[in-house]
């Protein structure tokens, strides 16, 4: 049944070739519609199986090519956002599309990208994960949104300011919740530091994903 599903159908509709680039207004639009749940409605009626299918893991083959990755990466990042919104599930690939991500900058797929506003969704990716060196990456990605910023004409001005101060909000927001370190604790066999938080809520799911969200690791090149 996967087989019926191909990257290009996430590509053809996420990143659609009619110049939305070439006007402010236009690019604007391409943002509001995907970051403001614009493309809750196409992603229930048309993507659903397929996004079923990459959280199964049975597109996992898609990442052994760049514009591969980029789709599985949309559909394992953005739609459960818009097929599961307002519920855990939707968040529940986070993990796995930092990994892809991360894998991505380290094998060249990410460089390998034409457009600003594609590499913009590894970034996106990437800032979703929490874990314990969430900070870290999200000073990574505030360098990589400044290197991104340069690439973009000169009509796109605002945007390159826009994508740099999201980057640096966000990174903002987790230094306010970052941990106050305040002595070591074993946690299920693993010496971590004890952390206080701001709200239990982060403080669990801080713990929870500790031992498994992707760190900065995964984006080294083999030696």
């Amino acid at each position: 049944m996967h087989e019926k599903f191909q990257p290009d159908q996430i590509l053809n509709l996420w990143f659609p070739d009619d110049g939305h680039q070439n006007d402010p207004e236009t690019h604007s639009a391409f943002w509001d519609t995907r970051m403001q749940g614009g493309m809750d409605e196409i992603i229930r009626s048309d993507f659903s199986d397929l996004t079923v299918a990459a959280v199964r893991g049975l597109l996992d083959s898609w990442g052994e090519t760049s514009e591969g990755r980029l789709a599985l990466l949309i559909a394992l990042d953005q739609f459960p956002r818009s097929l599961w919104r307002d519920t855990p599930a939707a968040f529940g690939q986070d993990i796995k599309a930092t990994r892809l991500a991360l894998n991505g900058i380290r094998n060249g797929h990410y460089d390998a990208l034409d457009a600003p506003w594609e590499k913009q969704f590894y970034i996106i990716a990437i800032s979703h994960c929490e874990g314990p060196d969430h900070l870290e990456r999200m000073d990574m990605l505030v360098r990589m949104s400044k290197d991104l910023a340069a690439t973009l004409p000169e009509n796109m001005q605002l945007f390159k300011e826009r994508s740099i101060a999201q980057a640096e909000r966000v990174r903002g927001i987790i230094e306010r919740l970052a941990v106050i370190r305040i002595g070591i604790i074993s946690l299920d066999g693993f010496r971590q530091p004890k952390k206080r938080l701001i709200s239990q809520r982060v403080i669990s799911l801080t713990y929870e994903k500790s031992r498994t969200c992707p760190t900065l690791e995964a984006a080294k090149p083999k030696r």
